[in-house]
């Protein structure tokens, strides 16, 4: 079972977020009126695709097959900055145990977008909309990638640009961060299936697309 998760929505009870009171697994199994597995995370921050196994089984297997890199995922993310038509960004990131683990992410730019938006000794702003694909699943590993090369995901905290997002809020009246979990493919590990799950962007997402890059993108994407 796949839903297309809202930015600001936990997938779980956190004692770090003591102010939500919503959750995906418990929508969900009220929805169904049965239990639900989540087979992977994503961040609170983060919209799009979010699996869930509805016998344990299947949960383990699917988390077996995330754990193994089985499961393609593809992110869209608004960016500062014009980025490169590809970038390959192998960056170990460090876990709070202080574990340092190795994490790779490709980058493709799909449309870039110059604004008349005046920022610092700038007479205007640039962004781009970039696909990201993980092979690896670390902690926030897109957001602390792109911040690493300097492209930080618009509406990220603490690891974006806080200018920017106060511009962001200023201007627009946006402070969802830009990044969506687009697609899920996989091999089903009980019929054999090849399955690819994608979620469209959140309403937020859509909005600040047509802002930023024109109604043009949004017709053709």
């Amino acid at each position: 079972m796949a839903v297309n998760k809202p930015h600001g929505l936990l997938v779980h009870r956190s004692p770090i977020a003591s102010d939500a009171s919503e959750f995906a697994v418990q929508l969900l199994r009220d929805q169904l009126g049965q239990r639900v597995y989540p087979v992977h995370r994503l961040d609170r921050k983060t919209g799009g695709v979010l699996l869930f196994a509805l016998t344990e089984d299947l949960n383990a297997a699917m988390q077996t097959l995330f754990m193994e890199s089985g499961v393609q995922k593809t992110y869209l993310a608004i960016v500062r900055g014009h980025t490169p038509d590809t970038l390959d960004i192998d960056y170990p990131l460090r876990r709070d145990d202080g574990v340092v683990q190795d994490a790779f992410t490709q980058l493709k730019t799909l449309q870039r977008t110059e604004i008349p938006l005046p920022f610092g000794k700038h007479a205007t702003s640039r962004y781009s909309l970039v696909e990201l694909t993980p092979t690896t699943g670390r902690m926030h590993q897109l957001r602390k990638h792109m911040a690493h090369v300097f492209y930080p995901i618009i509406g990220d905290r603490p690891h974006g640009c806080n200018k920017q997002n106060r511009l962001f809020l200023e201007k627009f009246e946006m402070n969802t961060m830009l990044l969506h979990a687009r697609t899920l493919a996989f091999t089903h590990p009980s019929t054999g299936e090849a399955v690819t799950i994608e979620a469209p962007w959140q309403t937020e997402f859509e909005r600040m697309i047509g802002v930023l890059f024109g109604g043009d993108l949004l017709e053709n994407f």
